[in-house]
């Protein structure tokens, strides 16, 4: 059954790219990535990780304007994969991200500091 959500996922996350880089018109949305959609075993719940480009604002009215078009996204999620009940779907930012980011800025600077000395 895992497979199977892996599968389910996978579809999601390709078809979700193209219905938010194309589909939605929102103003408040910027360029936005989805990085990863887990779904649930049962496939009731779908979680979509995304990152955005830009600061704390426009991230945080990326997501007002993504769960705002939910229904939406959904519904076209539904006429693209066949599936019997499309998964609700919950968006999330992509933490990992910001993390690597995080680490690969202080591993230039331990570089540098290193070249300095």
């Amino acid at each position: 059954m895992k497979l199977r959500a892996n599968r389910v996922g996978e579809q999601m996350k390709k078809e979700l790219g193209d219905i938010i880089g194309r589909k939605i018109k929102d103003p408040r949305i910027g360029f936005v990535t989805v990085t990863d959609v887990q779904v649930t075993g049962d496939l009731q719940q779908a979680t979509v990780f995304i990152s955005v480009l830009g600061d704390a604002e426009q991230r945080e009215n990326t997501l007002k304007g993504l769960a705002k078009a939910k229904g939406f996204i959904r519904s076209e999620i539904g006429q693209r994969i066949r599936l019997r009940k499309t998964p609700e779907i919950t968006f999330e930012f992509d933490e990992s991200i910001d993390y690597g980011n995080r680490i690969e800025t202080l591993l230039h600077e331990i570089k540098k500091d290193d070249h300095e000395e």
